[in-house]
């Protein structure tokens, strides 16, 4: 039998608010759950597998919108636009981290710059 999670287990195990995994119900991001006798929502592995998948998604700066029509191609087994959809994320992604790359260059020359600064400063002061 698969495994079933309380909202504040899946809550913890995903590093998601509450209200963020009920909004993500809410807007059909993840599949429905089901409740106990109690009333309490039940989640179940789908659902902290998809949350953990949103969350990568949300990192690298797809917006929900574009991740809900990710999730809805793979609900109706469109696994070629599934596919494309990624494959173009990748790229953009791609293009980030060579952009966060030459910044971090330019960060690091510019501490260079300033410890040189310093101990010139430091030598010069004495």
């Amino acid at each position: 039998m698969e495994p079933t999670f309380s909202i504040a287990e899946i809550s913890d195990k995903s590093g998601l608010s509450y209200d963020t995994i009920r909004y993500y119900v809410k807007i059909g991001l993840l599949p429905p759950t089901k409740r106990k006798e109690n009333g309490q929502r039940e989640y179940g592995t789908v659902h902290l597998e998809r949350l953990v998948f949103i969350s990568h998604l949300k990192r690298t700066g797809m917006p929900l919108i574009e991740i809900k029509h990710y999730m809805s191609l793979a609900s109706a087994k469109n696994y070629e636009s599934c596919y494309d959809l990624l494959y173009k994320h990748k790229h953009e992604i791609e293009s980030k981290m060579m952009e966060i790359k030459a910044t971090l260059e330019v960060v690091n020359y510019k501490l260079d710059h300033f410890k040189d600064l310093m101990k010139k400063a430091r030598l010069g002061g004495e």
